[in-house]
């Protein structure tokens, strides 16, 4: 440059300032040095640079040396003791502060409440503040009324927010120079509510406000959302005089949680503007409310209109994928994600998840391995799920060992996975050792899937009387996945008086059920006692009991293929029985 004015050297000496390289500090402060004339903005920015570094020794000292200080001086000396935790010095400074602005009184109260000193900060508002300095309060008192409510001293919010005067509405001898509830205040109090569950004061503190901005609107709609009451949502919705982009994502969230997913859908279609949130709240709702499809062609259309998408999007598209499954889409969805950025956790995660779904172990193992560092308790359980899944039931084992020794500690989920390994395994000492490990070692309580698989294991492998123990035993009242356990070894190991027993119950807790009348049935009938098969039969049809047709499906080249038992629908249906038949015929041939 030919010619540098302070304007240019204070740019650099910013840039300096603000960069996190470590040599960049010292290279402001020889810069700071070289400068032919300094201004309290030379002052205060490097003044700024040591105090968010935590420097605060050398904070003072140039603090001490400047010629000139400004109320931001001050602040910034304020604001980095307290970051430091030194609250004296902090206080000291405050105190000596020839004049004090509205940001000086909210970095005070910001700081006692970030340190966890809420009654010294009201004390601060209270009973030290001057009388000439109420004007410049309210926003302090916000702040202060966000922490009592951040805290879920809720009771403490109300009380300082009626300290705040309500201006015009107020009688004239309490207001002092300006000092009344302004949109903030009035928001603020409204967001304490909503968190404590509170809609209707909410609303009537809404209906009670002299102004309302767009934060209102959405505060008042968030509440509502929050407690799934959509129709008041909608109503105050079309009430906005100008509803902006949160205002829809938030009525399309709200429909998404309450599972109305067409009508989140008809406020997405008439969108003026989508931003990525908006595109994710729709892909994330279908994928949550088990519309897989949807997601993934909304996701298609996403990239069809030019949407970036982003880690979140990527995230629920690949669950999706996972839930179908969609193991060629998945495929291509993970090469988009490393074209567009270094995959994080949660979408390693999430490919472990998607791959080992649609059955490509090889790929779920080789995404685990490149985490690295990056594993967290998410990736171990997803890859021992995987291994289950697969039924590689000492892969899971020995994945659980690892996850030991890199002292991990695992959840019930991880449990979960392991006990189903060995059901499926017919691991029934490792079963009961993990079931110990679990229950002794960790101090997890075993919840009702712990001892459900627990039951199963033991059950199938014949142990029928230690299984019905265990749930004799059990702390809880075994559910129907407890008793469904039971009856599937019961029926398995041709007990004909415990199946029975064991229908009884799951038929009282789930009347609806096919379950027990399908098991029993299909007893009878392995054992020739026809007869009775037919009973249970006509007794089904009597409660008015159905049993839904089991189906499965399969992806071949980009195309989902779905068969429902005992139907023709499928087009290739013909060509799929000849096959069938020319195998079974060639199997009796064999045999």
């Amino acid at each position: 440059m030919p010619i540098r004015d302070a304007v240019s050297w204070n740019t650099l000496l910013a840039a300096y300032s603000a960069s996190p390289h470590p040599d960049h500090l010292a290279a402001a402060r020889r810069l700071f040095d070289e400068m032919p004339q300094r201004d309290v903005v030379t002052w205060n920015t490097l003044l700024g640079a040591y105090a968010r570094r935590g420097l605060m020794d050398e904070a003072r000292r140039l603090f001490d040396e400047m010629p000139q200080r400004n109320a931001a001086s001050w602040n910034t000396m304020v604001t980095g003791f307290f970051a430091a935790g030194q609250v004296v010095k902090a206080l000291d400074v405050f105190d000596a502060m020839p004049a004090k602005d509205s940001a000086s009184l909210s970095t005070m109260v910001s700081g006692f409440t970030k340190n966890g000193m809420l009654h010294e900060a009201e004390e601060l508002l209270t009973k030290r503040l001057s009388v000439t300095d109420m004007d410049k309060a309210v926003d302090a008192y916000n702040t202060l009324i966000v922490a009592y409510g951040q805290a879920g001293r809720f009771s403490d919010a109300k009380r300082l927010f009626d300290m705040i005067p309500k201006g015009q509405y107020q009688h004239n001898m309490l207001k002092r120079k300006g000092f009344e509830r302004n949109v903030v205040s009035w928001n603020s109090m409204m967001i304490c509510y909503i968190k404590a569950g509170d809609v209707c004061s909410a609303r009537a503190l809404f209906n009670e406000m002299p102004d309302k901005d767009l934060v209102s609107w959405n505060t008042m709609i968030s509440g509502y959302t929050q407690a799934s009451d959509m129709k008041e949502a909608e109503k105050l919705f079309w009430e906005m005089p100008d509803p902006d982009t949160v205002s829809w994502n938030l009525i399309i969230q709200g429909f998404m949680q309450k599972g109305e997913a067409e009508h989140a859908r008809g406020f997405f279609d008439r969108m003026p503007e989508r931003g990525t949130i908006s595109w994710n709240t729709m892909i994330s709702g279908y994928e949550k409310n088990g519309n897989y499809i949807s997601s993934v062609k909304l996701f298609s259309k996403m990239l069809e209109v030019g949407e970036i998408p982003d880690r979140h999007t990527f995230s629920s598209v690949l669950a999706a994928c996972a839930s179908i499954p969609m193991l060629g889409l998945g495929a291509q969805i993970h090469q988009l994600v490393e074209k567009s950025f270094v995959p994080d956790t949660a979408i390693s995660n999430a490919l472990i998840t998607m791959y080992s779904r649609c059955g490509a172990l090889n790929d779920a193992e080789a995404i685990f391995k490149q985490m690295h560092t990056k594993k967290d308790l998410v990736s171990w359980n997803a890859l021992i799920g995987c291994y289950e899944h697969h039924g590689r039931a000492t892969k899971a084992l020995q994945l659980f060992k690892e996850m030991r020794r890199a002292k991990v500690m695992p959840t019930h989920i991880t449990f979960v996975s392991l006990l189903s390994a060995c059901v499926n395994a017919g691991l029934v000492s490792e079963g009961r050792m993990v079931f110990d490990t679990m229950v002794h070692e960790y101090g997890i309580v075993a919840r009702i899937e712990h001892y459900a698989a627990l039951v199963n294991l033991i059950g199938r492998h014949g142990q029928l009387d230690d299984a019905l123990e265990v749930i004799n035993s059990m702390p809880m009242a075994p559910d129907r996945s407890v008793w469904g356990a039971f009856l599937g070894a019961c029926t398995a190991k041709k007990n004909e008086p415990l199946a029975q027993m064991a229908a009884k119950e799951l038929s009282t807790i789930n009347p609806d059920s096919s379950a027990p009348y399908v098991l029993i049935h299909n007893l009878h009938a392995h054992e020739g006692k026809w007869g009775s098969a037919a009973v249970v039969r006509e007794e089904m049809e009597r409660q008015g009991v159905y049993k839904q047709p089991g189906y499965s499906w399969i992806d071949l080249e980009g195309k989902m293929h779905v068969f429902i038992s005992g139907d023709t629908w499928h087009p290739n249906a013909q060509e799929i029985f000849s096959v069938l038949e020319g195998v079974d015929r060639t199997c009796r041939d064999w045999s």
